[in-house]
C-alpha cells in the first residue's frame, strides 16, 4: 500500500451525494484533515472555467471524482440528454483539469451499467464493450465508459495516475429517495414506508420481480475507493492493463427484485401484499459483478444486505419521513 499523508490536499467532487458523503465520512474517520469540498452553489462542474480555476488555485494532490447525474430507470428514460451531457462534461472537465494541475492521483467512480445487457455472468472487467448496452440507461452508461477511457488515455499520453472503479448497485445514507427518479432499493424503502403509514393493503412493484441484482452498501464502496487510491501503481499494473484499467466493486451476492421487495417490506414492517406489474420494464435480466481482482488485492465488503437496509431505513426515517 502507498500510504496517503493525513494532511494531503484531497478534493472530493460531489461530496454532498450518497457516494461523496460516504467518502468524506470515511476519510475524516481515517484522520484526513485537509479535504477540499465545494457544493454545486460554489462550483458548477459542468463549467470548464470554474473547474480549471479551482484546480489552479487549490492544487489538490488527490481527487475522488464522485460527482455525477444519477437516477433510476424512469429518470434515465425521461432525461437521456441530461444524463449523457452532464456526465460527459463533469468527467471531461475534472479529468483534464487534474492533468493540467499535476494531480498526483485521481479515482473516478463509475457504474456497473457500463457492461453489455447480456454480458456473461458474473461480469468480469473484460466484458466492457463486448455487446449492446441496456437501452434504458445507455446514455448514462456511454458517459461512464467515456470516463474510463479518458482516464486511460491521459495515463497513456501524459503519464498520469488516474484510476477508476465500477461499483454495483449502491444504497445507503444520502441516497435519492425521490418517488419516481430513484434507484430500486431507496424507491422500495420509500414505497413500503408510505404504504405502511397509509394502511395500504398492497404495494405494486414495477416489473416482473424476476431480474437479479447485486447490492453494495455505500460505506463499503467508500472503503474500497480509499483502498484502491492507496494501492501502489505497480500492484495495479500486475492485475490491469493500460486499456483495461478499471476495477469492479461488488458484494458478490445477488437477490431477485421480488426477494428484495419482500426483504424491504420486512425491514419497514409492512404486512400487506406485494404484487408485481409485469407491464413495466425490468431492465437488465441479471447483473452480478466479478470482483475477484479487487478481492485478490485485499478488499472485501463487510456490510450484509439486511443490515444495510435497516440502517438505511433508519436514516430515511430520520431525515425524510419525519419531515
Amino acid at each position: 500500500m502507498s500510504e496517503i499523508a493525513k494532511d494531503a490536499r484531497i478534493f472530493v467532487a460531489g461530496h454532498r451525494g450518497m457516494v461523496g458523503s460516504a467518502l468524506v465520512r470515511h476519510l475524516e474517520s481515517a484522520g484526513y484533515s485537509n479535504l477540499l469540498l465545494r457544493g454545486r452553489d460554489e462550483l458548477d462542474l459542468i463549467e470548464q472555467g470554474q473547474v480549471r480555476e479551482l484546480f489552479r488555485s487549490e492544487r489538490p494532490a488527490y481527487v475522488f471524482l464522485a460527482a455525477a447525474k444519477v437516477g433510476g430507470i424512469g429518470a434515465n428514460n425521461s432525461f437521456p440528454a441530461d444524463f449523457i451531457y452532464q456526465n460527459l462534461m463533469i468527467e471531461s472537465n475534472v479529468i483534464h483539469a487534474a492533468h493540467e494541475a499535476g494531480v498526483r492521483r485521481m479515482l473516478m467512480l463509475g457504474s456497473s451499467c457500463i457492461y453489455p445487457r447480456l454480458a456473461a455472468q458474473p461480469i468480469g472487467e473484460g466484458e466492457l464493450l463486448t455487446g449492446p448496452l441496456e437501452a434504458t440507461n445507455e446514455p448514462y452508461a456511454v458517459a461512464k465508459i467515456a470516463g474510463i477511457k479518458l482516464c486511460e488515455s491521459y495515463n497513456r499520453q501524459h503519464g498520469t495516475d488516474f484510476r477508476s472503479v465500477m461499483p454495483t448497485n449502491l444504497y445507503g445514507p444520502q441516497d435519492n429517495f425521490h418517488p419516481t427518479n430513484s434507484h430500486v432499493a431507496p424507491a422500495l424503502l420509500r414505497r413500503f414506508h408510505e404504504a405502511k403509514a397509509a394502511g395500504a393493503e398492497e404495494v405494486v412493484v414495477w416489473g416482473s420481480g424476476r431480474p437479479l441484482r447485486e447490492f453494495l452498501h455505500v460505506d463499503d464502496l467508500a472503503r474500497a475507493a480509499l483502498f484502491v487510491m492507496s494501492l501502489e501503481r505497480s500492484a495495479l499494473a500486475e492485475v490491469t492493463s493500460p486499456m483495461l484499467s478499471h476495477l469492479n466493486v461488488g458484494s458478490g451476492e445477488e437477490v431477485s427484485i421480488a426477494a428484495l421487495a419482500r426483504k424491504v417490506a420486512s425491514v419497514v414492517g409492512f404486512a400487506g401484499r406485494v404484487e408485481f406489474d409485469a407491464s413495466k420494464p425490468d431492465g437488465t435480466p441479471r447483473k452480478l459483478l466479478d470482483s475477484s481482482v479487487l478481492n485478490r488485492l485485499g478488499w472485501r465488503p463487510t456490510i450484509a444486505l439486511e443490515e444495510g437496509l435497516r440502517s438505511t431505513y433508519r436514516w430515511f426515517v430520520e431525515h425524510h419521513a419525519a419531515g
